[in-house]
């Protein structure tokens, strides 16, 4: 007796003492409207525990020990909150009332505006959260201020261009094939239901759903039932890409009977944008529909698109900046009255996809997408046969032409006066086009006779199968495992067609620069009509498998995650037309086989509940996309010479304080990228001679390029008042070229005189040149007002440094200062070589940017508005890009070029628009 109730005693005593050490807290997450908000994520910084809010906000953490806890509640459309308290062995249930989380007040959310024109020139949920959400809980001040501040200025972090950024929409990757790079206006003007991604990982931080590549990846699910019950409408004025917007987007949420609806339109048009001759219209659809079978299983249909009609803007050099001004553009001229763009963009490639969602048991997910993307991109130009070349900012149509050949001042000055005055001269001119076609459409006997001006529009018509499928399933409590496996078949239709005959009766499909021989040899005669295909036809064929696993561990003191993955594909080009110079280029090529593999890690030391140390490392393989694999895929079959995979190590380790009144983050990184190949596609003179003698596309290739990135990034926030805080963020980077890499060409002039397309010029002296197209330096100061009666006012000071011009690489050889018999040309010094070759560096610029808003709710109504003003000061003299001409390849040319006042072929440049400004107004129910 006396045993059993020592034994009572143990079991009801013991238990006791737990009870009064260790805690239940609870709480319920709501928005301002007192609405409860599910799956919102709370981390709890001193554990490795990590739960959501369910359907009615209610979260709860289980015996917790007495001590100081900190927790981040947070989720997508939501401002992150922190939360402190105290647990005491007296407290049995700690109740934290109420967390309101209140509508993100980023500014800018959602409507920065993608400007990608400068890149149309010829020339179901997760069951455990991603790690301790360090920087995916919260807003990380660096890369808000990169995207949203410096971003607007062509920043990119790292240095790291868009070809290494992975975008998904449920799983399926929105990578093109021919360049690896995103194309944004694939969804361009839905902001509404892309504004808030379900994950966001930046740099080489492992992801749940990829492997990712060195920009991060950004995960969209279109999963009709998450988006937030309501009704949406907005309309934007801005001087952008387009002046205005409207948009509508609504969402059903989950009835009762399982059924969930978004549906999301807008418009984006510009009768004539800041720059003159350009002008849009885009139009943007988005719809999801979801039935929920039941909490296990559902199934989601998603179809979206963008068709846009958008006229580009010209890179000029610098004299025809200084002729007519940083908003001119040569690509359009006056017809009938009306402004007249011969570059044309137009796209539309819908994308409809089907997910289902499968929870297995209590821990474990299984989500399969199925995607089909098809559609058009087209990019006109206008052409010509046998006739002079029509663009106004030709070299011989410009001043600096007529000094070269030493006309008289007079006859200068005419010219100038001419440029600044007329029309007819500054611009295209439409009726001279149309005369001269008009003027050949019959010989002398009464033939008919092929139109001299067309337009021709570049098409790629894509058809692209994806399929992916995603697991993941927590092991243990602190302990999961994600697993992704990807196939995608791309078959792309490449091949110019006649847009416009220009008042002619129809077109030849003849080589003007092959002595006039046909594109297609088993149709010489052909008459070309409008729609008919002309000068090249091709299909790129592209299998792609992947396999991708990565795990996490979650302890006290340590979080790892670890992440694998393996790609083999195989590439082939097949081509409709024979041409002339490349008999084997109609048929199918060789398969090009490509095989990638990689590893990423990712080490984070909590130091306590708000300091932490993360270190991110990873090496992998590149494939070469398919403009990559084939030299010169318009005309021929070939593949590059020693194309390789890029050889990517990447390394960074970063120092973060999450407070309530400061957040910092330091990084350093390291990163290099070997076994490069770039192809860069051009007109060029590099027989030298006279006139136009020998102008041809020419295919330059660098093989074999090495770069490395490194740098520091401070991205700091501190909240100086409740209401008032400042950010502080820095980017010092040296982004460079590591060795002297091999150089080679392919040209038609080339196969013409030696029979054979490919010219070796050795190898391009450009070790420690920089890599162009971002500013290597950025800094940015900004601060911030929110009101507790709901506005806000900021304004940011941003410093951008160590812009540099990209650069020719045949200019970089010997051959540029050699001549045939391999001694060097009168005057090659080092010193006149150096003035010819050094890489240009732009002046480093200061941009001050504003913002200000207010929202209002009027009972279940909420209406905001936001002004963003970007380059207050109107700086104009910052140029976003440029490059050298490769047009010569000759010192004594380049030489006499580089010292005149007024260069013959200068580099061409992009320059900042200037003062622009997003005004924007929604009203949400």
């Amino acid at each position: 007796m006396i045993k059993k109730l020592s034994l009572i005693s143990l079991f009801t005593l013991l238990p006791a003492s737990f009870y009064f050490a260790q805690t239940t807290v609870y709480a319920y997450v709501k928005d301002q409207e007192g609405k409860p908000v599910e799956n919102a994520a709370i981390d709890l910084g001193q554990s490795a525990e990590h739960v959501k809010a369910d359907k009615i906000g209610y979260f709860q953490f289980v015996d917790l020990k007495p001590g100081h806890y900190q927790i981040t509640v947070s989720r997508p459309s939501f401002e992150a909150k922190l939360i402190q308290f105290d647990v005491t062995a007296d407290d049995k249930r700690k109740d934290l009332g109420v967390i309101s989380l209140g509508v993100a007040a980023n500014p800018l959310a959602g409507v920065m505006v993608i400007d990608d024109s400068t890149n149309d020139s010829s020339e179901g949920g997760s069951s455990m959260q991603p790690t301790v959400g360090l920087l995916s809980s919260g807003r990380d001040t660096f890369q808000n201020v990169s995207a949203f501040e410096l971003g607007a200025y062509w920043f990119r972090p790292r240095g790291v261009e868009n070809r290494y950024e992975d975008v998904l929409f449920n799983g399926i990757s929105m990578s093109k094939g021919d360049d690896g790079r995103v194309d944004f206006s694939n969804w361009g003007g839905l902001n509404d239901v892309t504004r808030y991604p379900y994950e966001s990982v930046d740099n080489i931080t492992p992801s749940e759903y990829s492997f990712g590549n060195l920009g991060g990846v950004v995960y969209y699910n279109t999963r009709a039932s998450s988006y937030r019950k309501q009704t949406s409408l907005a309309y934007s004025f801005t001087n952008r890409s387009y002046f205005h917007r409207a948009m509508a987007t609504y969402s059903s949420g989950l009835s009762k009977k399982g059924w969930a609806f978004t549906f999301s339109a807008s418009r984006r048009w510009a009768d004539e944008g800041v720059i003159d001759g350009t002008y849009q219209d885009s139009y943007a659809y988005f719809g999801a529909i979801e039935k929920q079978f039941n909490s296990r299983h559902s199934i989601n249909f998603t179809a979206f698109g963008s068709p846009t009609y958008r006229a580009n803007n010209s890179p000029n050099t610098q004299e025809v900046y200084d002729l007519m001004g940083k908003d001119y553009n040569s690509y359009w001229g006056w017809q009938n009255g009306e402004k007249r763009n011969s570059r044309i963009r137009n796209v539309f490639e819908p994308m409809f996809m089907i997910t289902d969602y499968l929870k297995i048991g209590k821990n474990s997910n299984w989500n399969n997408t199925l995607s089909y993307q098809f559609g058009r991109d087209a990019r006109s130009r206008l052409d010509w046969f046998h006739a002079a070349d029509p663009n106004p900012t030709y070299y011989r149509n410009l001043p600096s032409y007529l000094m070269s050949i030493g006309a008289s001042q007079a006859d200068i000055d005419a010219n100038t006066y001419a440029w600044q005055n007329d029309q007819g001269v500054s611009q295209i001119n439409w009726n001279n086009i149309y005369n001269a076609n008009n003027i050949n459409r019959y010989d002398m006997a009464g033939k008919e006779k092929a139109a001299i001006y067309t337009i021709v529009e570049d098409v790629n018509k894509d058809k692209t199968i994806s399929f992916v499928s995603h697991f993941d399933t927590k092991l243990a409590s602190n302990w999961k495992l994600n697993l992704n496996f990807t196939y995608q078949n791309l078959k792309s239709d490449n091949f110019r067609e006649l847009k416009d005959l220009l008042g002619g009766l129809y077109a030849t499909n003849l080589n003007a620069f092959g002595n006039d021989q046909p594109f297609d040899l088993d149709n010489p005669n052909a008459k070309i009509k409008v729609g008919d295909r002309t000068q090249y036809s091709y299909d790129l064929l592209r299998n792609q498998y992947s396999f991708n696993a990565s795990t996490e561990v979650d302890l006290p003191k340590w979080n790892v995650v670890g992440s694998v993955f393996a790609s083999f594909a195989d590439s082939q080009r097949d081509g409709k037309f024979r041409h002339h110079y490349y008999p084997t280029s109609k048929g199918k090529s060789d398969v090009y086989n490509s095989f990638d593999a990689g590893i990423k890690g990712k080490v984070t030391y909590k130091i306590n509940g708000k300091n932490f140390i993360v270190y991110n490392g990873a090496f992998f393989s590149l494939a070469p996309t398919l403009n990559e694999i084939f030299l010169n895929p318009r005309v021929s079959n070939m593949i590059t010479p020693n194309v390789e995979n890029q050889l990517i190590n990447s390394n960074d380790l970063s120092y973060i304080l999450r407070g309530q009144v400061l957040k910092i983050r330091l990084s350093g990184y390291y990163t290099t990228i070997n076994n490069a190949t770039e192809i860069s596609r051009y007109y060029a003179d590099i027989t030298s001679g006279s006139g136009d003698q020998g102008n041809a596309l020419v295919a330059e290739v660098l093989s074999g390029i090495n770069k490395s990135y490194k740098g520091l990034e401070l991205g700091a926030e501190v909240k100086i008042t409740p209401t008032l805080s400042a950010t502080a963020v820095g980017s010092y980077g040296d982004y460079r070229i590591t060795n002297n890499p091999k150089v080679l060409t392919a040209d038609d002039t080339t196969v013409k005189n030696f029979g054979n397309p490919i010219r070796d010029f050795g190898t391009a002296n450009l070790k420690d040149y920089k890599v162009a197209g971002t500013p290597q330096k950025a800094y940015s100061f900004g601060l911030r007002y929110n009101s507790t009666k709901f506005w806000w006012i900021g304004a940011t000071a941003n410093f951008l440094q160590d812009q540099y011009l990209d650069f020719s690489a045949l200019n970089k050889t010997a051959t540029l200062y050699t001549d045939a018999t391999g001694h060097l040309y009168p005057n090659a010094t080092p010193e006149n070589i150096a003035l010819v070759t050094n890489q240009k560096k732009f002046d480093d610029q200061f941009m001050l940017n504003a913002n200000a808003g207010k929202s209002f709710l009027f009972g279940k109504y909420r209406m905001g508005l936001s002004l963003s003003v970007n380059n207050i000061l109107n700086n104009r003299n910052y140029v976003t890009g440029g490059f050298e001409q490769g047009r010569s390849v000759n010192f004594p040319e380049a030489f006499a070029d580089a010292q005149r006042d007024k260069p013959l072929f200068g580099p061409k440049l992009w320059y900042d628009r200037g003062t622009t400004f997003f005004a924007n107004v929604y009203l949400r129910f």
